[in-house]
């Protein structure tokens, strides 16, 4: 039996039907990348803002414990990737602040030891830091090396004071410009006997290099 050939008004009926389809998907793949404060993709991206301000605080914590845990003397490096945090439009976007800063902390949790906290906060005007609750936007992640860095002013290099949203209290840490992180920052931790307690962000070189020193 042969085939039965399609007239030129059918073939054009199924070739605009097929176009139609995909001029829909196409609209709706460009308000996906759009981040419209008002559609899912902004909800999303907050979600992987929060993804990776847990996952810089799990590296940095990380390597600490392992100095740690390695005695005087030692030194680890690791590496984060980061996409969002180092876009100030994606943070605008999906966390609702202005001219955003990365705020990064040493200190305690509730009575589960210290450990380093990630936050996105305002640049501009009052910003507080929010451990728990749909508004949270400090990412903490334990490590072994119990001090509270948080009230000392000066271990940070980039100092700034916030304050903990949950008791008033005071935290100072690193105040950084997400522009200038690289999409790879490389985390240097050592264990120096002869210098105290110390963390600098160095923009040029893509580098956060921290001193701990317990036996200080």
């Amino acid at each position: 039996m042969g085939l039965v050939p399609k007239r030129r008004g059918q073939v054009s009926l199924e070739f605009m039907l097929v176009l139609s389809i995909m001029l829909i998907m196409l609209l709706y793949s460009i308000k996906n990348v759009s981040f419209d404060e008002s559609s899912p993709s902004s909800e999303t991206l907050a979600v992987q803002i929060a993804l990776e301000e847990k996952n810089l605080a799990d590296a940095i914590s990380g390597t600490i414990s392992q100095v740690y845990a390695q005695g005087p003397g030692s030194k680890a490096t690791a590496y984060a990737r980061l996409v969002y945090l180092r876009n100030p439009k994606y943070l605008e976007k999906g966390l609702n602040v202005v001219s955003p800063r990365i705020f990064i902390t040493y200190g305690p949790y509730l009575s589960e030891g210290n450990g380093t906290y990630v936050a996105v906060v305002n640049g501009t005007g009052t910003s507080q830091l929010i451990r728990s609750g749909e508004n949270k936007n400090a990412f903490w992640s334990r490590a072994m090396y119990q001090e509270d860095l948080s009230v000392n002013p000066s271990v940070w290099s980039s100092g700034v004071t916030l304050t903990w949203a949950d008791d008033g209290t005071t935290a100072h840490g690193l105040n950084l410009d997400p522009s200038t992180l690289p999409p790879e920052l490389r985390i240097v931790v050592e264990w120096n006997p002869n210098r105290g307690d110390s963390w600098l962000y160095n923009a040029t070189a893509g580098e956060l290099r921290i001193n701990i020193n317990p036996g200080e």
